[in-house]
């Protein structure tokens, strides 16, 4: 899936806008992460993007056609962040909820469907706890069921919403991976809000930083650098090569 903001922009007053004219692309097996100091609009582009909230002004493209309605949420999946699950539905239960959309009124989940919503528990490494009720869990494995009832609905667009939140490091580095993975196979496209740098420093091709009256948008290798992150978040930081010890990759300290 090919996705393109044109002009976006939102304001919930008409004197102030969260964020304006905002434009950026995001092609098939690509993933983007974005980047903000705290209630600067993240979560709420997100939201633009799948119809939950309408743009003031601008639109949205998926594979060239202007995107509404049904032809905007066909093929999105959103996890939110993560909060406290109020019923007791089975672990099993709610990753196959994501199936809904592909089931006619009034029919019942089919085989196919338990087992697709149990391998994208499996995916996620949760295997063993189906038949625990969401309200039993932790936070941290609350977080995962949401991201794997999203995967069940077999997307190609993925957004996340800090899906690192509650995740313990190893969690955090699983879920990465598994995002880079799927978008690297040409199964999804992924847009993620993240607080973490590094994250984004090491498995996003593409990267948006959003600031008050600006933002920055391109190839993460430009766009995550030591100006930026002093332009954007008011903190020194230095970018580290860290292929002297073997291991491909960059890693941020900040000073």
């Amino acid at each position: 899936m090919k996705l393109e903001v044109e002009n976006g922009s939102f304001s919930y007053t008409k004197n102030k806008m969260v964020f304006k004219e905002i434009n950026f692309a995001l092609g098939k097996g690509q993933v983007l992460s974005i980047l903000g100091q705290n209630g600067i609009g993240k979560t709420t582009l997100l939201k633009c993007l799948t119809g939950i909230l309408p743009w003031s002004s601008g639109q949205i493209r998926i594979d060239g056609k202007v995107a509404s309605g049904k032809l905007q949420f066909k093929d999105i999946a959103y996890v939110p962040q993560a909060k406290g699950n109020a019923f007791p539905f089975t672990v099993l239960d709610m990753v196959c909820m994501g199936r809904t959309k592909m089931l006619h009124f009034y029919s019942m989940p089919s085989d196919k469907d338990w087992d697709i919503s149990m391998q994208c528990l499996e995916r996620l490494g949760l295997k063993g706890l189906e038949n625990r009720l969401c309200t039993e869990l932790s936070g941290g494995q609350l977080q995962l069921v949401y991201i794997a009832r999203a995967l069940a609905s077999k997307p190609k667009l993925l957004l996340l919403d800090e899906p690192e939140a509650h995740l313990d490091f190893k969690n955090q580095r699983h879920i990465m991976c598994l995002i880079a993975e799927l978008a690297q196979s040409g199964e999804i496209s992924c847009i993620i809000n993240t607080h973490h740098p590094e994250s984004a420093l090491e498995f996003s091709d593409l990267t948006l930083i959003l600031g008050q009256k600006e933002y920055v948008f391109g190839k993460t290798s430009t766009i995550m650098s030591e100006d930026n992150i002093r332009r954007f978040f008011h903190i020194d930081s230095r970018i580290i090569d860290l292929s002297d010890r073997n291991i491909d990759k960059k890693a941020f300290v900040f000073i």
